[in-house]
């Protein structure tokens, strides 16, 4: 089934003639009774009655002919839809770490949608390598990690950088070096999360060696610091949502450098109207911390 044939039938009986309906497609009659005739044979049933040379629609075919409008209407609305001058509409799936949708997105988000309605957005929050194999495999249409890394098939640019903070509860005393962590203990996200790895080569380049224990959820890893049971590395965005009130302090150390955040997406989805305006509106929102493309 063609959408030529579907358009051929639906003008047919539109006209209520085949030699009406060639005018209006400009096409010749003998093409559109071949047409329709193999729709006929592939429905298995006769969508016109014919009467010399003149025809009426069957049953079937007002049945059909419903259906034929409604995905004519539909095929000339994804036309619209992913015309280079289209507006964003349908769906958007993006992924995002939790440092960054906690911390960076949710004003986005929200002004995103006040702009693009027609577009619906859905988030997932993973860890980095779990949204990099979900953007490979085409379930997301783009994702943001903290992992500067080539696949292929996949292309990059970076959004911003996330500078590191350490957490710790004032009862606790100031931090003033690595070898002040000692008798402390420290939460951080499971292997994997490259904060935990900034964390992890710092403590070994001063001798140091902690044993870590892993929390996926910055809300929990902020409330054990906050009564007071250890210490943590977060993205600043973090320390600036979960700051106010938090009985904690911050200390930022040279060594333990800011991290590039990266919007990830598939290459064989190049022309995506509203993931594309998505990506325009995180450049602007981090134009001072966006470091540029990155190299294929």
């Amino acid at each position: 089934m063609e959408l030529a044939q579907i358009r051929m039938f639906k003008t047919v009986a539109d006209t209520g003639s085949i030699a009406r309906a060639a005018q209006v497609l400009h096409c010749v009659p003998s093409n559109i009774t071949a047409r329709v005739k193999a729709l006929e044979s592939e429905l298995g049933t006769e969508l016109f009655f014919r009467h010399g040379r003149g025809l009426r629609i069957s049953p079937a075919g007002e049945i059909f002919l419903t259906y034929a409008a409604r995905m004519l209407s539909l095929a000339d609305e994804a036309r619209r839809a992913v015309h280079p001058d289209a507006a964003p509409s349908g769906p958007l799936r993006i992924g995002a770490i939790e440092s960054s949708a906690t911390s960076r997105l949710p004003r986005l988000l929200a002004r995103f949608h006040a702009r693009f309605p027609q577009v619906s957005l859905e988030l997932t929050t993973g860890t980095g390598p779990q949204l990099l194999e979900a953007t490979l495999n085409q379930k997301l249409d783009g994702a943001i990690v903290a992992i500067d890394v080539k696949r292929a098939r996949l292309k990059r640019i970076s959004m911003y950088r996330e500078d590191l903070v350490l957490i710790a509860a004032e009862s606790l005393g100031p931090i003033n070096s690595a070898a002040d962590l000692q008798g402390k203990s420290i939460f951080m996200w499971p292997e994997g999360c490259p904060y935990r790895a900034a964390l992890e080569r710092w403590l070994l380049n001063h001798g140091q060696a902690h044993p870590i224990i892993s929390i996926a959820s910055y809300g929990t890893i902020v409330g054990c610091v906050s009564a007071g049971a250890g210490v943590a590395l977060v993205p600043k965005g973090v320390f600036q949502q979960y700051q106010k009130g938090s009985g904690w302090v911050g200390y930022e150390f040279p060594e333990l450098t800011s991290i590039d955040n990266l919007f990830y997406w598939h290459e064989n989805a190049e022309h995506h109207p509203a993931r594309d305006a998505f990506v325009e509106m995180l450049k602007a929102e981090f134009s001072d911390a966006n470091p540029g493309p990155i190299p294929a």
